[in-house]
């Protein structure tokens, strides 16, 4: 059985098998959603795009991220994350040939917005690693698997800008983008060949109902309710961004038909919330079946302030070094990438404290870190040593990217059978502060963007005064009506 297996790092079998082929899956969807972002500035000149359309782009690379991973949560608690990964990285390479192709900026931001959909990979590897690791190593490989997906974003920084520019104009960034598409192809195909659902004998949970998350007291799901309006405020945010009052993408029919849908689909969301969940208020759900959606609540908090703040800062980070240090393209592009290179070691170190610390210290440490380093770096300008600006960067990356770490190290440890959704959830709420940031980064000051991530991390602090510790097991009863008990700490 897997949960006996040794923690080997050079294994490729069983469970470590499907954390290596977990995290390269990960990765490479990292290289492809945040292929744009170092190529910008050839992009920008080989179309005559303006600042503010770059902007808009950037912002549309994480928008659809945030429904997407809610739904592929759901998605992959019903079907298994084998298929769903699979199915995804296939799927995904569409968008990407067609932004590789793009000839106006309309093409490139339809593309840019529908590739914001692979970002939700990352919900389905929480599931499978939750499924093949013991409690006890869970924090660990949740890190690994995120701290190493993760890199493919500072490997994006430093290899295509190369790649594009050896290949030479006009066609050196659309071959750049398009290889990236033809990765997220193979490793697609390696995954459903290589991975397994479960170790063998192992029983997969499935949700009880479908449609939304389940949660298990009235007071949980008024909070689940509160907790939604923030996703879609977001993404009526990205359309106000798009409207004549912003890059005038949108007319303002249109901004308010979307506004109007987004709404019904609020709605929509609430009453399919409610069909799930309306029992509570005529029988209580078993004490032993319980879990408390504020765990959710908190960690959605932290995510926001942690993983948002990754996605704002590696959109624009090759270009704040750019302009701050007079960098060229590829300078810039391998600068940047000291922030992203940091999830080699910082992610997965925050999930092996956690491990051992205890799921809320280390967060509570980790965030007031993180909430410093911005506030560091808000002070670089042209003064800075382009060396202490890089070493500045990267102590604050590693607060954010062990943060991330040490958040799901303590997600698939809330409720088993939930942990896509849970995942999910929290997922998209570090889009939404992405998308949040980054329409703050379109409006104001460097300083002022670092300085508004660094408050979003003390009101994160003060969220962990309503975390509680994870301890004892979890209960899960499967379709036989069998309870099983799962060790959370």
């Amino acid at each position: 059985m897997s949960q006996v297996e040794k923690f080997n790092l050079f294994s490729f079998k069983g469970k470590m098998k499907i954390m290596h082929l977990s995290w390269m899956a990960f990765f490479v969807s990292f290289v492809v959603w945040f292929n744009a972002a170092p190529l910008m500035g050839l992009i920008s000149e080989s179309l005559g795009l303006t600042k503010d359309e770059v902007k808009t782009l950037l912002i549309l690379n994480v928008a659809l991220t945030i429904p997407a991973r809610v739904v592929i949560g759901m998605v992959t608690d019903k079907f298994g994350p084998r298929k769903v990964y699979s199915a995804l990285m296939v799927i995904c390479a569409l968008p990407c040939f067609m932004f590789a192709f793009a000839n106006n900026f309309t093409q490139l931001a339809i593309a840019r917005f529908l590739l914001g959909f692979i970002g939700a990979g990352f919900v389905i590897g929480i599931r499978m690693i939750s499924e093949w690791f013991p409690a006890k190593e869970l924090g660990t490989a949740e890190g690994i698997y995120g701290g190493w997906g993760n890199f493919g974003s500072a490997a994006a920084a430093f290899s295509l800008p190369v790649l594009a520019l050896a290949i030479g104009e006009p066609y050196g960034w659309r071959v750049a983008i398009a290889l990236t598409g033809v990765m997220s192809i193979v490793i697609g195909v390696i995954y459903y060949l290589g991975a397994s659902d479960t170790p063998k004998g192992s029983t997969y949970f499935k949700p009880k109902k479908s449609g939304a998350m389940e949660v298990t007291s009235t007071g949980d799901f008024w909070l689940l309710l509160v907790m939604k309006v923030p996703m879609y405020a977001t993404l009526g945010l990205l359309c106000w961004k798009l409207s004549p009052g912003g890059v005038n993408m949108l007319s303002n029919t249109l901004v308010w038909l979307i506004a109007a849908l987004l709404t019904l689909l609020l709605l929509l969301d609430f009453y399919k919330t409610w069909q799930v969940n309306h029992h509570l208020f005529d029988e209580p759900v078993p004490e032993f079946e319980r879990y408390q959606f504020k765990q959710v609540a908190v960690l959605n908090v932290l995510y926001f302030s942690t993983f948002g703040s990754e996605l704002a800062v590696v959109s624009m980070l090759p270009m704040f070094f750019a302009e701050t240090f007079s960098l060229g393209l590829a300078q810039a592009g391998m600068v940047a990438s000291s922030y992203a290179f940091m999830n080699l070691m910082s992610r997965p170190g925050g999930g092996w404290i956690s491990d051992r610390c205890g799921r809320k210290s280390t967060l509570m440490i980790l965030t007031m870190g993180l909430a410093v380093g911005y506030f560091t770096v808000a002070q670089i300008d042209a003064s800075w040593s382009l060396p202490m600006a890089v070493v500045a960067v990267m102590a604050c990356s590693f607060f954010v990217q062990a943060g991330e770490g040490a958040v799901f190290a303590a997600v698939p440890l809330i409720k088993r059978r939930l942990t896509g959704q849970i995942a999910g959830m929290t997922g998209a709420y570090g889009n939404v502060g992405a998308v949040f940031f980054l329409t703050v980064y379109s409006l104001v000051s460097v300083q002022a963007f670092f300085y508004t991530i660094a408050a979003s991390a003390l009101f994160g602090v003060g969220s962990l005064l309503f975390m509680r510790e994870p301890k004892g097991h979890m209960a899960e009863v499967d379709e036989h009506g069998q309870v099983t008990l799962i060790s959370v700490g």
